[in-house]
């Protein structure tokens, strides 16, 4: 068989195929969404490049487990992107295997260990409605921002699940108005969460502000001279949060939009929502993701640190 860089073979099918066009091949067999297969190209195009500058002819399981180690502590990516970057690699070998190209030498290679807790930090409650209070709301963007903000730590939502918001999936369920999402790794928007009327009301001022708009108009849109109506991008909603929480002088790398998000989540908690409950408005498909906010506030609560002041005191 030919070295891994070559990846050439006497059967008809794949004679004279490059490894790059190889890739192009397995990406195309992936029954995935267009996003994963990009994600997929990305990451391949990251280990061959690693391959090609070390010339790994014929890469071994070791080799493997070297560039795990490489993307850790010489890149220094998060442990997320590192198993991002590794389900491709499996992914791919299991393919060229299938194909009879190359053994899998990533079989069982296991992703990054992600740290215990969140990345993100949870603002106070006085926070909140510090950053809500400073932003001016008598101008169209004002009240864009007030809007976004406040749905965000009312509801949860993920800035991809504002991103794909339309005006139309404002609608109304049970009586209640709600918003449509298409959740995270979803293909329809067949979830939605409450808007209560304190939430829903700067939506409406907001709409209202813009003039006439669609029912297919984004939810959140641009208002610069660029790509004025265009809908907010989720780099954009990050930008926003960001800019409005250095207003009121907090400028934290662990404090962003997708902080809004654990806000709103460990909020419900507090405010006595269930577990189930919690889980249900965070949309975990597993609870014990939602019991990590559940021990978060309880190791806070109930700190036994506190207790060893009183001894010795």
């Amino acid at each position: 068989m030919s070295n891994f860089l070559a990846l050439r073979e006497t059967n008809s099918i794949v004679k004279s195929k490059s490894i790059y066009a190889l890739i192009e091949d397995f990406i195309r067999s992936q029954d995935v969404k267009t996003s994963s297969k990009e994600t997929y190209r990305k990451s391949l195009k990251q280990f061959l490049l690693y391959s090609t500058e070390r010339n790994l002819q014929d890469p071994t399981r070791e080799d493997i487990l070297n560039y795990k180690t490489y993307l850790l502590n010489d890149k220094k990516l998060s442990p997320t992107t590192v198993t991002s970057y590794l389900v491709a690699v499996r992914k791919f070998f299991e393919w060229v295997e299938s194909e009879k190209l190359y053994p899998n030498i990533a079989k069982s290679i296991k992703g990054a260990k992600r740290p215990k807790g969140f990345r993100k930090d949870v603002l106070t409650v006085a926070q909140i409605k510090d950053v809500l209070s400073n932003i001016d709301r008598s101008d169209l963007e004002g009240k864009r921002d007030y809007a976004l903000i406040n749905l965000l730590v009312r509801t949860g939502l993920r800035t991809i699940e504002i991103q794909r918001a339309l005006i139309e999936d404002l609608r109304q369920e049970g009586g209640e108005a709600v918003l449509f999402i298409q959740g995270k790794g979803r293909d329809l928007k067949d979830d939605f969460v409450l808007l209560t009327n304190e939430t829903l009301k700067p939506i409406r001022e907001y709409l209202k502000e813009r003039g006439k708009v669609g029912e297919k108009d984004p939810l959140f849109s641009s208002h610069s001279n660029k790509n004025k109506g265009k809908g907010l991008t989720t780099r954009s909603i990050r930008r926003i949060v960001k800019e409005r929480l250095k207003e009121i002088g907090i400028d934290d790398r662990r404090l962003s939009a997708h902080s809004l998000r654990h806000t709103a989540i460990t909020l419900s908690l507090l405010g006595g929502a269930t577990l189930q409950e919690a889980q249900t408005l965070a949309r975990h498909s597993d609870i014990n993701t939602t019991l990590i906010y559940a021990q978060n506030i309880s190791r806070v609560n109930n700190a036994p640190e506190r207790k060893i002041d009183n001894m010795l005191n």
